[in-house]
């Protein structure tokens, strides 16, 4: 029998190809993970819509990933910071729902301007801030909405996804954010898909990069049983 996993996470229904790096790839992790897919979760209504019937189901499917003996449960979309704290109240073990929570350590460790990257501009709203406590927070957000190569394929899922010009799209944006905000201090990467282009985004910022992977491993080191 395998090592039980530590950490559970609830996936949107989508079926884009997964680098390493995505927290949707299991060899992004150290750790054994379990994966959960919330079968009406989809981007539409997940991003677009913040649909609130979807909270029933993301709450179900997190009861599934604690029956398995998940010590943690995070989820496949920062968007969901929007219900962070309906669904949290519902389960045993800790939840977190968005790589958006670590937006206040992040202005308290650097003392400047937090920079979000987000996969939707448009969609994210300060109701969104407030789900995750970081609406008092100052804050640079820049999207990835008029970028074709993320939007199709990760969004929209109408093409295969092109590492290499979402890699430019990604530096592009942001490049962007910090010309026209000089004071941010760091960046915090809204979706769980841009993890693995972060090699490209060192190429145009030596700024701390913060994602859902940086938050997966401080969470997994709190739940671990380390011995010296």
């Amino acid at each position: 029998m395998g090592e039980k996993p530590l950490i559970g996470i609830l996936m949107l229904n989508t079926n884009f190809y997964r680098l390493k790096g995505d927290i949707g790839n299991p060899e992004t992790y150290s750790f054994p993970v379990a994966y959960q897919v919330v079968d009406h979760a989809t981007t539409d209504r997940v991003v677009k819509l913040g649909d609130t019937r979807l909270i029933e189901p993301f709450v179900i499917g997190a009861k599934e990933l604690e029956n398995k003996g998940v010590k943690a449960i995070t989820t496949s979309c920062g968007f969901l910071a929007l219900f962070q704290k309906e669904i949290q109240r519902e389960l045993r073990v800790p939840f977190y729902s968005s790589s958006l929570i670590q937006i206040p350590m992040v202005q308290q460790i650097t003392g400047g301007i937090v920079g979000v990257i987000t996969a939707r501009r448009t969609s994210l709203t300060q109701t969104h801030l407030q789900g995750v406590e970081a609406h008092h927070t100052p804050i640079a957000i820049a999207g990835m909405d008029d970028m074709p190569a993320f939007t199709n394929a990760i969004v929209k899922e109408t093409i295969d996804l092109d590492r290499k010009a979402i890699a430019c799209e990604m530096q592009q944006v942001a490049s962007s954010l910090l010309a026209e905000n000089p004071m941010v201090k760091a960046i915090v990467l809204e979706c769980t898909n841009m993890p693995p282009y972060k090699s490209a985004l060192r190429e145009v910022t030596s700024l701390p990069i913060f994602d859902i992977n940086t938050l997966t491993e401080y969470v997994s080191y709190g739940l671990s049983n380390f011995k010296v």
